[in-house]
C-alpha cells in the first residue's frame, strides 16, 4: 500500500494579514519556519521514501525542513501551486469583499467558476490531483510527503477520491503546516485515511493560499 501525505506550508505574513496569497511568491515568516520544523520532526518518523513539493518559497521551504532531517532531496512540481486568484492576488478577504463582490459571493458559495481571473475548481482539482497521482509513483508501497498549499490541498484529495464538489466542501481548511494521510490501497483504490493532523490542533481563520 503506498501512502501520500499532503502537507500544508507553514505560516505566512499574508495569511497572518488574511491576504489572498494563490501563485504569489510569499515566504514562511518565523511562526511558519517553527511550524515547519516542529512538524517535520514528526513526519520524518514515518520514515517517508520521497518529498515533492509546489515550487513556491512557503512550500518549498516547508519541505525543505524535512528534507534536511531525512536526507531525501526535494522533488518541485507547479502543478502543486496554490489555486491562483487573478485579481484578487495581494487584496485582504475583507478588500475582495468589498471590491469584487459578486465575485467575491460565487466564491462563498463555492461555485466552480468565480471571475476575476480566478482558476476553476474542476481545473485546480485536476492539476493537483495528477500531481499527487505523480508523486505516489516515486515510492510504490512506500510513503511520500507532498507539500502543497490550503485551496490546492482540498481540491486535489476531492478530486482524487471521486467527491462531488457539495462533499469537498464539508472539509475544514487544511491549517498551517497540517497534513492529511491518503491511502492506495490496490484493491479499493484511494482512501483517506486522517485529514488536518498536526502538532497542534485548533481551529485558523480560514485563510487563502
Amino acid at each position: 500500500m503506498t501512502r501520500v501525505l499532503v502537507w500544508r506550508h507553514g505560516n505566512t505574513d499574508w495569511n497572518a494579514g488574511h491576504r489572498v496569497q494563490g501563485q504569489t511568491d510569499v515566504a514562511l515568516n518565523d511562526v511558519g519556519r517553527r511550524q515547519a520544523a516542529e512538524a517535520a520532526a514528526l513526519l520524518a518518523a514515518m520514515r517517508p521514501d520521497a518529498i515533492v513539493s509546489s515550487d513556491l518559497r512557503r512550500a518549498a521551504d516547508t519541505a525543505a525542513a524535512l528534507a534536511t532531517l531525512t536526507g531525501l532531496p526535494v522533488s518541485t512540481d507547479e502543478r502543486l501551486r496554490e489555486r491562483y486568484f487573478g485579481a484578487w492576488q495581494g487584496l485582504t478577504t475583507a478588500e475582495v469583499a468589498e471590491q469584487r463582490p459578486e465575485e467575491y459571493a460565487r466564491w462563498k458559495a463555492g461555485e466552480d467558476a468565480v471571475g476575476g481571473g480566478v482558476e476553476t475548481l474542476d481545473d485546480l482539482g485536476k492539476r493537483v490531483c495528477e500531481a499527487i497521482q505523480d508523486a505516489a509513483r516515486l515510492a510504490p508501497g512506500g510513503t511520500v510527503v507532498v507539500a502543497t498549499h490550503g485551496a490546492a490541498a482540498r481540491q486535489g484529495i476531492g478530486h482524487l477520491l471521486g467527491w462531488r464538489q457539495e462533499q469537498m466542501r464539508t472539509l475544514r481548511a487544511l491549517q498551517n503546516c497540517h497534513w492529511v494521510s491518503l491511502a492506495d490501497d490496490p484493491v479499493r483504490g484511494w482512501q483517506l485515511e486522517s485529514y488536518n493532523i498536526g502538532v497542534l490542533v485548533f481551529r485558523e481563520p480560514d485563510v487563502i493560499g
